[in-house]
């Protein structure tokens, strides 16, 4: 499993993991097993552990007062999944985040984190990589949301997203775009006839 987050990594950095720094993950990073709707975190807790998916998908969502799920995030393999201002802060967080399929997954804790990655150069590096990522995904995601009509969001994530539609039920995918499931099954309809 560790191959897969050194893999990971290496493609985001600018000089590969040195040995050391391999030994160092291997040590601090430990794998984990989540059933199908097993929780990685709840509303209410803080997130004390920040994971890499290796294999499986995981989804990130609050639930209204009606007892409606809403997606805000899904993961699939080499994502990082948790709560970054619950994990980073100690806050505890708004959010659910449960294995959609049965998933593997890296999990680092917080002290491990702080402790003996944050003052490692590729860290910094990495980080950078991610979040600046994070910071341009989540500004189109917030434009999609509030400028573009529900046929332009579904085009935007199959262009962005296309391997969501293979691994997420429709319901999912609907709920991920703020729409219901019949408005997007009615869109796509609509297309496969052009």
């Amino acid at each position: 499993m560790i191959d897969t987050l050194i893999e990971h990594i290496n493609s985001k950095i600018s000089k590969p993991l040195t040995e050391n720094e391999i030994q160092l993950l291997s040590e601090i990073f430990q794998p984990k097993k989540l059933r199908k709707h097993q929780y990685l975190i709840q509303s209410g807790d803080v997130c004390k552990h920040a994971a890499f998916v290796v294999k499986g998908a995981l989804k990130k969502y609050t639930i209204d007062q009606t007892g409606k799920e809403n997606i805000l995030e899904l993961y699939i393999e080499n994502w990082w999944a948790g709560d970054k201002e619950s994990f980073m802060i100690g806050t505890p967080t708004p959010y659910y985040i449960d294995a959609y399929d049965d998933t593997e997954i890296l999990i680092i804790t917080k002290e491990d984190f702080t402790n003996k990655l944050t003052k490692l150069p590729f860290i910094t590096e990495l980080n950078n990589v991610l979040t600046e990522r994070q910071s341009f995904q989540l500004m189109k995601r917030l434009h999609s949301s509030q400028t573009l009509t529900a046929e332009q969001k579904l085009e935007q994530l199959q262009d962005t997203y296309p391997e969501f539609f293979q691994r997420f039920p429709q319901h999912i995918i609907a709920s991920y775009l703020g729409m219901t499931k019949e408005t997007l099954s009615r869109i796509r309809k609509a297309s496969t006839r052009k």
